[in-house]
């Protein structure tokens, strides 16, 4: 279970980026979390990943508290950020060099066949393209074989085809062995397509304004009308967020939230 607790970070020029967030992640499960710029979705990923400290609260993942970077979380970024100077397998294989080297390379060349890079494990990044220098940063993250994975708007420089593969491919890998998954994105559309529950944030500070389960079955259908339905509720939602709706006004049913 990932846990969030109270969860606060003010910068040291006082701006307050996240404030008071309250989340519990079962395992498994996939959380997709949308806001618009500033309501701290990035800084709240960083946090769950040990990157930063919290000025108040905490994170803890099976009742250990998360207080500095672990190998059972891992993370993808919006931009690949592979080395340059390291071929495909050796940038995958970069967060396990503390393995035999035999080790390094077994589950390097595992996790660049599940991605669909098995044939590129000795090119260099500036052979790649947009998507597939993608698949190899989700390469890179899932060497490590964690419990929790963390994205943080992985597709969102991709062009639309490409960004729709990479989704459905994104399911598929998660199908493996089910890690418990938290999804930035500033794409309602992508938030419903990958996710069991969406969380709402809203800006200034960044704070949970509604957390809504829909009931989209899998596999899911951007043509299907539930899914347009709630497609357009999302984004009204998030509309009233930069609004800053009121406290208690609903905006889902109470059997969807």
């Amino acid at each position: 279970m990932l846990r969030i607790d109270n969860l606060s970070k003010r910068y040291p020029n006082g701006t307050l980026a996240l404030d008071g967030i309250d989340l519990e992640v079962a395992p498994g499960e996939i959380v997709g979390v949308v806001g618009g710029s500033g309501c701290g979705k990035s800084t709240l990923l960083r946090l769950i990943a040990g990157l930063e400290d919290p000025s108040a609260g905490g994170v803890s993942l099976n009742g250990t508290p998360v207080t500095a970077p672990r190998e059972e979380i891992g993370f993808v970024f919006q931009e690949p950020r592979l080395m340059p100077w390291l071929s495909i397998r050796a940038n995958a294989a970069f967060g396990i060099r503390h393995l035999p080297k035999a080790e390094q390379q077994a589950r390097a060349q595992e996790a660049l066949a599940r991605v669909g890079l098995a044939d590129f494990a000795n090119a260099w990044p500036r052979e790649l393209s947009g998507g597939m220098a993608q698949r190899a940063a989700l390469a890179r993250a899932l060497v490590g074989r964690p419990s929790v994975l963390l994205l943080d708007e992985p597709f969102s420089a991709l062009d639309a085809l490409t960004r729709y593969d990479l989704q459905e491919h994104l399911l598929e890998l998660w199908s493996y062995d089910r890690p418990t998954m938290v999804l930035v994105t500033h794409d309602i559309e992508e938030a419903l397509m990958l996710s069991d529950r969406v969380v709402v944030m809203q800006p200034r500070p960044g704070r949970v304004l509604t957390v809504a389960t829909p009931p989209l079955p899998r596999p899911r259908e951007r043509t299907d009308p539930l899914f347009e339905d709630w497609k357009h509720r999302l984004l009204a939602e998030l509309s009233r967020a930069f609004r800053h709706r009121p406290q208690g006004e609903e905006a889902f049913p109470a059997a969807a939230i």
